[in-house]
């Protein structure tokens, strides 16, 4: 495919204004249409980023002439069957994480893409930052070994707010949405299947609905282990701090940066073309679309990450 890509958004929130961000460094793709649940806030930042239509509808997106694919940012509890709609209609598509909040439905998604033949692929951006593509490559090249991974992810949503502190329509979850990151990246680092998954968790928030707080070990059939905490109460820094711990090098990862174990950062500037984890992401997307090959992050390469967790969610039911 050598013409421009045209592209449709769905989801005008925090997310997608940083698809948004991204997709203008990326030459030949052109966001054609974005579709947001409030039509006048959708409006405006349709109008910032040059965005002729504007709708609340994704079917109506989906009939527009010449439109080649779908970048989904929307509530996690749509992102199955919405990635499914796009691939029945055609569509290649980019679902934000997580493929889906049950195994049913991220197995439906790579079911539909294998029928169609189409390009799906889900956000899972830790594969993508610069960070975490530095402590890959090494790994790859044979000069470091993961033995532990430790992680931390931490917010302070006792309110139901986004990232950009405005009221959200959907309610986030720990284990479908924010541990997904780092069950996928653990598997895809070591390189090796997650063969052994606990979890426990905390309090459920009596108007969320929600455990606040989360923990879960993994291990990966080469022998390596992980410790994931997770938290919405937490009041302090926030965000998703991972210390790699291996047989060579201790690293610390902050999303796109990375330090020694020692505090000492480490240039990634030329590991990629891009800083930005999710502009980096979306390159992949696209350039899997020209290429007409699987991305990295297909649906059927995260799959796995959704079996673990379909694991722990029984597990924590008691089940």
């Amino acid at each position: 495919m050598s013409k421009t890509i045209k592209v449709a958004l769905a989801g005008a929130g925090a997310f997608g204004i940083k698809h948004l961000d991204g997709i203008k460094n990326i030459d030949g793709v052109e966001v054609v249409s974005l579709i947001g649940r409030e039509l006048d806030k959708t409006r405006e930042v349709a109008a910032k980023y040059g965005i002729g239509h504007v709708t609340t509808d994704l079917t109506e997106s989906l009939t527009l002439p010449g439109l080649d694919a779908v970048i989904l940012c929307t509530p996690t509890q749509m992102h199955a069957a919405q990635t499914v709609a796009c691939l029945q209609a055609g569509k290649h598509v980019q679902v934000e994480i997580p493929l889906a909040d049950s195994l049913a439905g991220a197995q439906d998604v790579v079911a539909w893409q294998r029928k169609t033949g189409l390009v799906a692929m889900c956000g899972h951006t830790r594969r993508f930052n610069p960070s975490h593509q530095f402590v890959n490559q090494k790994i790859r090249a044979g000069q470091f070994n993961i033995q532990q991974l430790d992680v931390q992810t931490y917010f302070f949503r006792r309110s139901n707010m986004n990232a950009l502190g405005q009221p959200r329509s959907w309610t986030d979850h720990l284990l479908w949405h924010h541990a997904a990151h780092t069950v996928d990246l653990f598997a895809y680092q070591c390189g090796s299947p997650i063969v052994k998954a606990n979890a426990l968790q905390g309090p459920i928030h009596p108007v969320l609905g929600i455990a606040m707080d989360m923990s879960i070990q993994l291990q990966a059939a080469n022998g390596a282990i992980c410790t994931l905490s997770l938290s919405f109460n937490n009041d302090g820094p926030l965000g998703t701090f991972f210390r790699y711990i291996g047989d060579s090098a201790t690293y610390l990862a902050r999303y796109d940066d990375l330090y020694t174990g020692k505090e000492e950062k480490i240039d990634v500037s030329q590991v990629a073309v891009s800083m930005n984890g999710i502009e980096l992401q979306d390159r992949e997307f696209f350039a899997a679309i020209r290429e007409g090959r699987e991305p990295n992050g297909s649906a059927a390469q995260v799959l796995a990450c959704y079996e673990v967790l379909q694991g722990l969610e029984r597990q924590l039911a008691g089940g």
